[in-house]
């Protein structure tokens, strides 16, 4: 079985169709035991300093994982995807380029569906079945999401790890759906968490490893987790084109903005995290989110890979504090 990397989520139903092992690049760039050797590397190998972490640490597992291509999606995600592609090329890398219309246009979500099916040689009865085989395992990942803010028998570091799985299914979706029935069983058992501040988690996931463990220390949970929520499609749909234009992440500030106001109603959220990182466009985007949500709100800034430093703690146990 061919490994096919990919840049953010993707129609991972076409790989599984075509028989191919999905690999999320950046869970495989964070998973790691080394993610700063990573992104050092990617210096070393001549990307700038003043260039995302994130980016830096793809094109390293991209080299590193021995795939047979790449899906790069162009246009819905990061800006600086297209040149973390050449650099890729000209390291013998292949590239399958996918794109996310920015206006949530049906045919052309269709269109851009038909050309990666086309490329694999799949069609569309056969992604069809996928699509059916993953919602089952989906609805797991919907019940573990529950579990987290209305059982409250999930803490918001699990929550954050498994739901940002689904955009590959840790390469196997079979034993992914196994894995989660095991866990939520074992949930079922607890004793709900107490904390005193409710809190949701908005933008791409973090870049520190130890951010959800640090904020339970201090007495919150993170009790949505919106991008790695998006990532498990959370809305049943019978059309795979309608599953990935009512997908949020690739369309904008504006197309999540709702589901973001909706789940925090919902889950009684008291203040709000917004994750952004250094060098990336989406910063800007920080501005809205703060004008049209209406709650306490704590921009954190990320840069490279690690625990969570002095000053961003300071600032999250101030916050907490104020909630409290």
């Amino acid at each position: 079985m061919g490994r096919v990397g990919f840049t953010t989520t993707i129609p991972v139903e076409v790989l599984l169709a075509a028989g191919k092992e999905p690999v999320d690049l950046n869970n495989l760039f964070i998973g790691s035991d080394h993610p700063q050797a990573m992104v050092e590397q990617a210096e070393e190998a001549g990307y700038p300093r003043t260039t995302c972490g994130w980016i830096k640490g793809l094109y390293t597992a991209a080299l590193t994982a021995d795939l047979e291509a790449v899906i790069a999606v162009m246009q819905g995600d990061c800006s600086n995807t297209q040149a973390l592609m050449e650099t890729l090329e000209l390291q013998g890398i292949k590239v399958i380029p996918f794109a996310f219309p920015y206006d949530r246009d049906p045919q052309a979500m269709r269109l851009n569906l038909y050309k990666l099916m086309d490329y694999f040689g799949v069609s569309e009865n056969r992604v069809q079945k996928e699509k059916q085989r993953l919602d089952q395992v989906r609805r797991l990942c919907w019940t573990w999401d529950e579990m987290t803010w209305k059982d409250n028998q999930v803490s918001g570091y699990e929550n954050h790890n498994k739901l940002v799985s689904t955009s590959d299914f840790e390469g196997n979706p079979d034993r992914f759906a196994a894995e989660m029935e095991r866990l939520i069983s074992q949930a079922r058992e607890r004793q709900p968490f107490t904390e005193q501040v409710r809190l949701a988690y908005i933008g791409v996931p973090p870049i520190f490893t130890d951010l959800y463990q640090v904020l339970e220390s201090l007495g919150a949970r993170v009790v949505f987790n919106e991008v790695q929520r998006q990532f498990s499609m959370p809305y049943a749909t019978d059309d795979i084109v309608e599953q990935y234009i009512r997908y949020t992440y690739p369309y904008g500030a504006f197309a999540r903005l709702e589901d973001m106001k909706e789940e925090i109603e919902k889950r009684r959220v008291q203040g709000v995290i917004h994750y952004t990182q250094s060098f990336c466009y989406r910063q800007i985007e920080d501005l809205i989110y703060r004008q049209r949500l209406g709650l306490p709100f704590l921009t954190l800034e990320g840069d490279k890979p690690g625990r969570v430093d002095a000053r961003t703690r300071l600032r999250l146990e101030a916050f907490i504090n104020m909630l409290k």
